[in-house]
């Protein structure tokens, strides 16, 4: 458990911050709340706080390494931000739920098509995580689904964090979920 305490400590105070910022605007909209900047953190609202922009932003600064967990995935800007990066030579794997195997639209098609390893997660009832890493030390996660519906209409937050132990923490969840999901090939 000590092990674990600095990334403990570091996700609780990541709470307490996005509390302060949403009991300091509560009221005014979620557009109104823009970005907020910590030493090592950013934090976005939707609908139409620029949570897909800051996705495809992180996406095409990778330089070694993108992986994913998505709950829901059909945002074609991210879809073609991962697609771009894997062209660029960054090594990218996706783990998603198993719904998106039947959805009428899901962007695990699309990137599985474009030589991505992609995954299914089915071993939970949801598979509901929804991160990024990217090169070993950005975080990107929160309630956002990487969905046009997420970022235009939903109520979401998306926290893009810099910190190499709290990633480390998480590609190794990201690990042993992919070591129980099956490889997809796509539709």
């Amino acid at each position: 458990m000590k092990r674990y305490a600095p990334a403990i400590l570091l996700a609780l105070a990541l709470s307490l911050l996005v509390w302060l910022v949403v009991e300091r605007y509560s009221g005014t909209g979620a557009a109104s709340f823009g970005t907020f900047t910590s030493k090592n953190a950013r934090v976005y609202f939707s609908p139409s706080g620029g949570c897909t922009e800051a996705v495809v932003n992180a996406l095409a600064a990778a330089k070694t390494s993108i992986f994913v967990q998505a709950y829901s995935f059909t945002s074609a800007p991210i879809a073609k931000a991962l697609v771009d990066a894997h062209k660029r030579g960054v090594k990218i794997q996706v783990i998603l739920d198993k719904s998106n195997r039947t959805a009428n639209y899901s962007s695990a098609d699309f990137v599985a098509h474009a030589g991505i390893p992609t995954f299914i997660d089915d071993k939970h009832s949801i598979a509901h995580n929804k991160i990024i890493l990217v090169d070993g030390h950005i975080v990107i996660t929160g309630s956002f689904n990487f969905t046009k519906a997420a970022e235009e209409h939903n109520a979401e937050n998306l926290l893009v964090i810099d910190d190499s132990a709290l990633a480390e923490r998480y590609i190794q969840n990201w690990e042993a979920h992919r070591q129980h999901s099956m490889p997809y090939e796509g539709r």
